[in-house]
């Protein structure tokens, strides 16, 4: 095996959750174009074919199912899915998530436990169906956030405390499964991408977005999806429980 083939995901099955729009979509176009099959999950199960032909035109199949993370159920179902459709689950990418800006004097419990809900409950019940599933051990990349580990432009005590757990609930599957199971537990903390979460900002935020970052732009989200690639590979094969930035070094110390 080549430095190169230890990069490449061949026949592979990867699950990406939240993959009708942002992040999800262009990791699934880079998981297939490095090999694998992909298992969309969303709630806007609509613009799932979308995403699908993005594989297809890549080389790849998919099947997906409309997924809620915070229903324990629908993950169970998705990763159902993937073993039913093609005999088997190897990678799980948690990406699915959402939040919005807000005083923390003025954000209700229900707005609170919301972000917590989808970010990191979410990511839990996709992971336990995953750790269930998974035959020949594999990868489990939770996407967090610089959020999670550095102060943010906005208000967002929410959406940084869900991201914060998200990176210790990864040490502490790292710390079980990885040994016990070969499942290996990474995250990726991304700085700011365009989205639908930082489509809100207003021109004044994104330019101070650009000069807090040594980049002195907004990242592309081929250049996170390619990180998530490597975590996925076998590349990354002596790497887990680890939260990789991919922020234009933003949170360099």
């Amino acid at each position: 095996m080549t430095v190169l083939d230890r990069f490449r995901l061949d026949d592979k099955v990867v699950v990406v959750t939240g993959a009708s729009s942002g992040l999800g979509v262009a990791f699934a176009q880079a998981f297939a174009e490095a090999g694998a099959d992909l298992v969309l999950g969303a709630r806007r199960a609509d613009r799932l074919p979308d995403t699908g032909a993005l594989v297809e035109a890549a080389g790849r199949r998919y099947a997906h199912l409309q997924t809620d993370v915070t229903v324990p159920e629908q993950c169970e179902a998705l990763i159902q899915t993937a073993v039913d459709t093609f005999g088997r689950v190897d990678v799980l990418v948690n990406n699915a998530g959402l939040g919005w800006a807000k005083p923390a004097t003025r954000e209700t419990p229900a707005e609170f436990l919301r972000v917590l809900d989808v970010n990191l409950n979410g990511a839990y019940w996709m992971a336990q169906a995953f750790g269930r599933a998974a035959r020949d051990g594999g990868s489990i990349i939770n996407v967090s956030s610089v959020l999670g580990i550095h102060p943010g432009v906005l208000p967002q005590a929410a959406y940084a405390a869900s991201k914060a757990g998200l990176i210790g609930l990864t040490r502490d599957l790292a710390q079980q499964w990885t040994g016990r199971k070969g499942i290996r537990v990474n995250a990726i903390a991304p700085g700011y991408f365009p989205t639908e979460m930082t489509d809100v900002m207003d021109p004044g935020e994104a330019e101070f977005v650009k000069a807090m970052t040594p980049a002195r732009r907004l990242g592309d989200p081929a250049e996170l999806a390619s990180v998530g690639v490597f975590l996925a590979s076998d590349a990354a094969s002596y790497v887990t429980g680890i939260t990789l930035p991919v922020d234009g070094g933003m949170t360099m110390p």
